[in-house]
């Protein structure tokens, strides 16, 4: 079930988006980034806490026995809908987690008046840019740099992001 995810879900939010991007536990999973990337935590509680308090911001999640699944960050940008973070526990990789996010974010991004969806992907994220593709996603043909803050991690080789869109 997708509904939204409040202040209270942080701390659970903040292990199931590190299992599903870092470490070995990731591995299992094909969302992985544990070999493009050094540093074991790709957010923590402070991060998430400022991302929820941004205006036009909220996490979604996906419960299944009581248990957070899946999450993704939505947040509005004019008349755009940015998508980030979206993770599913390696786990319960493969079982349309991931579509039904998609949906959902669509149905918020049209209630909200947005015209389109926008997402940054790692260049070298192939299997990831391609499942995106699937599902109505195009390269824009713009680039953004990968911070040098080592705020997502530390590179293990020159990356960055290019953006993907969406018309709805």
């Amino acid at each position: 079930m997708v509904t939204r995810a409040s202040y209270t879900d942080i701390p659970e939010l903040v292990k199931l988006i590190n299992s599903a991007y870092r470490g070995e536990a990731s591995k299992q999973g094909w969302t992985t980034e544990a070999d493009l990337l050094d540093g074991e935590l790709r957010t923590d509680e402070f991060n998430l806490k400022n991302l929820m308090e941004h205006p036009g911001s909220f996490f979604l999640k996906f419960t299944d026995d009581n248990k957070i699944q899946g999450c993704v960050f939505l947040e509005k940008q004019k008349e755009e809908m940015y998508l980030g973070m979206l993770s599913v526990s390696p786990q319960a990789q493969a079982k349309g987690i991931g579509k039904e996010f998609l949906a959902a974010a669509e149905q918020y991004a049209v209630q909200e008046g947005c015209h389109s969806i926008i997402m940054n992907v790692i260049s070298v994220r192939h299997e990831l840019i391609s499942w995106y593709e699937r599902h109505g996603y195009s390269r824009t043909g713009k680039t953004n740099p990968f911070p040098t803050d080592n705020k997502f991690g530390i590179p293990k080789q020159a990356l960055e992001f290019i953006i993907l869109k969406k018309g709805l």
